[in-house]
């Protein structure tokens, strides 16, 4: 039977202090049932004082933490405080709370242990604050710190709300398919599908047969109707990854699509329409390859209509931890395992390398260091022996300072570019004082744009 209420405050002192904070604070006693719950516990889980005062605590707690992983009965078994553990409860209205709870024994006059107190503190504004930052470095899929990328992000939701052609120009391996499936994500082609053609892994015949479709009779073989990918991707977005591959032949009849919208498979006798969005991709220099006659110049143009640059890896290191971090978490759920991270001195390692393969080339590394890595944070000898072999053996404290000498120099040039080598402005972008900012180009060797001073090359790990 549930216990009268106390007044408020109750001329305790004890009581009003409990009452005057914004933690949330209850009382168990050795049944389990709350003695205790001050003004700040009933605003964070929508329970009154009346309604949660001689009920079991889990019955008033739909929490993460009930059961097995309870903190407050951690701490009655092993005597030891618990503090800051994180966890979340539903309140009252069915919505979820993250929240904070630190535990202790609660004993009478005499020190024996009658129950025990926990405090919880609501982490809804903080946990508002981080999904607000983290949504700075992603779009859709895509995650990066590195001001490159960020240019990048910043138009990304124009370019997805157009339907002209894109070009997604890029190294092998630095992200065209992904930036172009967070396009049509973005998109309102997004409820149709994506389709993604590599034009440079098919010969010509059966890449015009892949991308139009062809009729029944069209060739030896054909009996039946079969649908190209333009007609697969109808209402949607078709990605032509490997755009400079194809032949002068296909490159008239894909003009035909971009300028008049309609297509002709195999053996037809009519044409059909290609209702799809289009983006094209390739790792190599269109504008030379048209200026040496291999790509048309009037498709070039039909292409070339907005067209978004992706940086390599090497020229985006910052984004190396935050990248292996989720490649880390995405093998863990596929590979049912609990690797923890990385170690400074392996991070350092893969930081100091050049990733001539780009990103997808680090996930393969990492992909490794998976099968390699039983546990604990994924070390040295857990990544390739190539990568290894070229970086060298790196010292733990020397060569972790000299990664963050090579990112903070990258972010520091970046902001100096931005901002036409003004240090000051460059500095409150970068969120440091200007004096902080002058140190580090002096110790770094940054040289200033426009400024005729010998750079010093920054140090490599």
């Amino acid at each position: 039977m549930a216990k009268a209420s106390r007044p408020r405050g109750g001329g305790n002192p004890f009581e009003s202090v409990l009452e005057s904070i914004s933690d949330g604070v209850f009382t168990v006693d050795d049944e389990w049932r709350i003695t205790t719950f001050n003004r700040a516990a009933e605003e964070i889980t929508g329970v009154s004082r009346r309604e949660a005062i001689g009920r079991r605590c889990s019955d008033v707690f739909r929490s993460s933490m009930c059961g097995a992983d309870c903190a407050l009965k951690q701490t009655l078994g092993s005597g030891k405080p618990i503090i800051g553990k994180t966890g979340y409860i539903v309140n009252a209205g069915g919505e979820r709370i993250p929240i904070s709870v630190s535990t202790a024994l609660l004993r009478d006059a005499s020190g024996a242990v009658i129950g025990g107190a926990e405090t919880f503190r609501d982490l809804s504004e903080i946990e508002a604050l981080r999904q607000e930052l983290e949504g700075k470095f992603h779009i859709g899929d895509l995650a990066s710190r590195s001001p490159m990328m960020q240019r990048v992000f910043e138009v990304l939701p124009a370019v997805a709300a157009s339907p002209s052609t894109v070009l997604l120009l890029g190294e092998t391996g630095t992200g065209k398919e992904l930036v172009a499936r967070t396009i049509h994500a973005l998109s309102p082609r997004n409820n149709g599908p994506f389709i993604a053609v590599n034009c440079g892994a098919l010969p010509e015949t059966l890449l015009e047969s892949e991308l139009f479709g062809y009729k029944a009779g069209a060739f030896t073989g054909a009996h039946k109707d079969k649908p190209g990918r333009f007609a697969m991707a109808r209402g949607g977005t078709l990605l032509l990854d490997e755009i400079a591959e194809i032949s002068p032949a296909l490159q008239v009849k894909l003009l035909r699509v971009l300028q008049d919208r309609v297509y002709e498979p195999l053996g037809a006798t009519r044409s059909e329409k290609a209702d799809t969005r289009i983006i094209t991709a390739t790792n190599k220099d269109l504008g030379e390859r048209m200026r040496r006659g291999q790509f048309r110049e009037d498709l070039y143009y039909r292409v070339n209509v907005v067209r978004v640059e992706l940086p390599p890896l090497r020229r985006r290191k910052e984004d190396i931890p935050l990248l292996v971090g989720q490649f880390i978490a995405r093998f863990n759920r596929l590979q049912r395992k609990e690797i923890e991270g990385i170690s400074p001195e392996a991070l350092s390692l893969l930081i100091a390398h050049e990733w001539p393969g780009n990103i997808r080339e680090l996930e393969n590394v990492i992909e490794h260091a998976f099968i390699l890595c039983r546990g604990g944070a994924i070390a040295i000898e857990h990544l390739p022996e190539e990568l290894r072999a070229s970086g060298g053996t790196p010292g733990k404290a020397g060569d972790v300072r000299s990664a963050h000498d090579l990112l903070d120099a990258q972010a520091i040039r970046a902001a100096l570019e931005r901002h036409h080598g003004n240090r000051a402005a460059a500095a409150r972008d970068l969120g440091i004082h200007k004096t902080t900012i002058f140190r580090r180009i002096r110790k770094l060797g940054i040289s200033l744009p426009g400024r005729r001073k010998k750079a010093v090359h920054t140090p490599k790990p």
